[in-house]
């Protein structure tokens, strides 16, 4: 009944916090269990009782300052140096600004949102299909899981009490093979589309750029380099990389002015506080989860099946990508993760930080897929653009999304290896 419940709220179009808050209630009643309602209160508040959740709203403050403050603009045109003279070169530039960007936003939906603005535009100018400009800007929000800094990454740390710094690491490798497969794919489709070669800007204009670039790419160099070097927490560097997106937006470029900062700040209140709001109502969730024992039900379930940890992650890829479907991917995360990380850890010893990349980057390709696919949404009211059309354009992309999940499954030194060195 707790079943029928849960997904009668969720396909009555009910906002997921309050899907997972009444559930949780609703087993509480129908098991008669009351006393729990005791300790209801005290369970949503633990579930955000950590210190490294104020990574998300600072990182989503580091986004909305970088947009606003033109620093977006500038590393567009640092990424034409680097690739806007081969054939599609829009497409490469496109790629190649999402991969610095995804260093910096941490949130798909709002990458999608940021880059399709900036981008799908000028690529239909040089005679690029909508569908296909769109779909390589959504193509684009995959890296954002697992390029640091990552709020799925921040979440999963938390729920799995491992080091985020860590979590961080164990993304870079996946982060480089899978922007990898997506030159690749751009540069097939190229070939059979025939789409214009690119032009090189001239060296003084490439010099222009290189110059006031710089600054910009500063912001994942602060991110990142503070993490890896040990200078700062993710939680750290997020606060710097928004005070500096603060300073370059305001003094550097000039582009940013104070009377913004009121929307800024309220853009990143409001999607902080959903964010933040879901995390504490899906810990009561988990709560009554593990009160019911499913992990462990599920893991003898499992354990029937196959005794192989590549088996396991396959089968672990195919459910998610169900799941991705219809429920957002922080919701997910927050379900499944009390769920099927146990049984990794015991049941198949693979590494957490495997297990995380695996699950986080699976459930994001949800946000480009039928019927929710709220990524596809995004980039069409962006766009203007058909979420069919710009599916079938996605399909290559998310095949080769497919292929590095299933090495990142089969490989563990893909996502472990920088984190024993």
């Amino acid at each position: 009944m707790t079943i029928a419940v849960f997904l009668l709220l969720l396909l009555g179009a009910v906002p997921i916090s309050l899907v997972l808050a009444l559930t949780a209630m609703w087993y509480i009643q129908a098991s008669d269990n009351t006393v729990l309602f005791d300790s209801y209160p005290q369970q949503l508040f633990s579930a955000i009782e950590s210190y490294g959740l104020l990574a998300i709203p600072l990182f989503m403050l580091a986004g909305e300052l970088m947009n606003e403050g033109g620093l977006t603009r500038r590393l567009i045109a640092l990424a034409r140096i680097l690739v806007g003279g081969f054939r599609g070169g829009l497409a490469y530039i496109n790629l190649v600004a999402n991969m610095m960007m995804a260093a910096i936003i941490g949130s798909a939906a709002s990458q999608i949102a940021i880059m399709s603005r900036a981008m799908v535009p000028a690529m239909e100018q040089e005679g690029y299909d909508k569908p296909y400009s769109a779909a390589i800007t959504a193509a684009g929000g995959l890296l954002s899981p697992i390029i640091p800094p990552s709020m799925l990454f921040v979440l999963f740390g938390v729920m799995a009490q491992v080091p985020i710094a860590e979590m961080f690491i164990a993304g870079l490798l996946p982060g480089l093979l899978l922007g990898a497969s997506f030159f690749i794919v751009i540069a097939l489709v190229g070939l059979i589309q025939q789409y214009p070669k690119g032009q090189w800007p001239s060296r003084r204009q490439a010099m222009h750029d290189a110059l006031w670039g710089l600054p910009a790419l500063s912001i994942p160099v602060i991110i990142i380099g503070g993490i890896l070097w040990g200078i700062a927490t993710p939680t750290e560097s997020a606060a710097l990389a928004s005070l500096a997106a603060l300073l370059m937006g305001r003094f550097v470029y000039g582009d940013l002015r104070l009377g913004q900062m009121p929307q800024v700040l309220k853009r990143t209140a409001v999607n902080a506080g959903l964010v933040i709001m879901l995390i504490a109502a899906a810990g009561v969730f988990g709560w009554v989860v593990i009160y019911e024992q499913l992990p462990q039900m599920a893991a003898e379930w499992i354990a029937a099946l196959t005794a192989d940890p590549f088996v396991f992650l396959l089968m672990v890829i195919g459910a998610l990508l169900l799941v991705g479907m219809v429920i957002d991917g922080i919701a997910a995360l927050i379900l499944v993760v009390p769920i099927l990380m146990p049984i990794a850890e015991n049941q198949f010893a693979i590494s957490p930080y495997q297990f995380g990349v695996v699950v986080c980057l699976t459930l994001v390709m949800g946000l480009l897929t039928p019927p929710v696919g709220a990524g596809l949404f995004i980039a069409s009211s962006m766009t203007g653009a058909p979420p069919l059309k710009i599916f079938r354009a996605l399909l290559p992309f998310l095949l080769a999304t497919l292929v590095t999940l299933v090495l990142l499954a089969w490989l563990p030194w893909l996502t472990n290896g920088l984190i024993q060195r």
